[in-house]
């Protein structure tokens, strides 16, 4: 009796043992699977990050090409002459009028600084020395040098 009851019980574990071996295989599997498909998301993520920097990329260049070709045209454009004669003059003396504007002003305020040391109890030699500074120097050589070095660079240059 035992011999049967032992048989007939080992006989259902060697029976179940190819199924439970089949179960432990085939989680191992999935785990696989699943190991995989997590690989697969990462390097989709790194190709999809990968591509819009490229796009990125290709935009910046896009529009950088773009801005230095209109900046080339305007540039251009300010070479050839306009129908508005008025428009012409008024653009020739931009730069004329600022400087101009800018030296007013800058000596009228140098004079004010004087004006008031001398009224302040100053001498003129005194309010002189202190109104004209070393940025003033510097100021100063550097407009010189603009306007006169630079015609000796033109005259140079072939």
């Amino acid at each position: 009796m035992i011999e049967t009851l032992l048989g007939g019980l080992l006989g259902g574990v060697f029976r179940l043992a190819p199924e439970v071996l089949k179960w432990a295989d085939r989680k191992g599997e999935r785990a696989h699977e699943l190991a995989l498909q997590d690989k697969a998301l990462e390097f989709e993520k790194l190709r999809g990050a990968q591509r819009m920097a490229e796009i990125g990329s290709a935009a910046e260049a896009a529009w950088n090409t773009g801005a230095l070709e209109a900046l080339r045209e305007s540039v251009a454009a300010q070479g050839r002459p306009s129908q508005a004669r008025w428009a012409e003059a008024l653009s020739i003396s931009v730069r004329p009028v600022i400087t101009y504007w800018f030296m007013a002003l800058y000596c009228a305020v140098k004079v004010a600084g004087f004006v008031a040391a001398v009224n302040g109890g100053a001498s003129w030699l005194s309010a002189l020395l202190h109104t004209w500074t070393e940025a003033d120097q510097a100021l100063w050589a550097g407009v010189l040098n603009f306007w006169f070095l630079g015609r000796v660079f033109d005259r140079v240059r072939p």
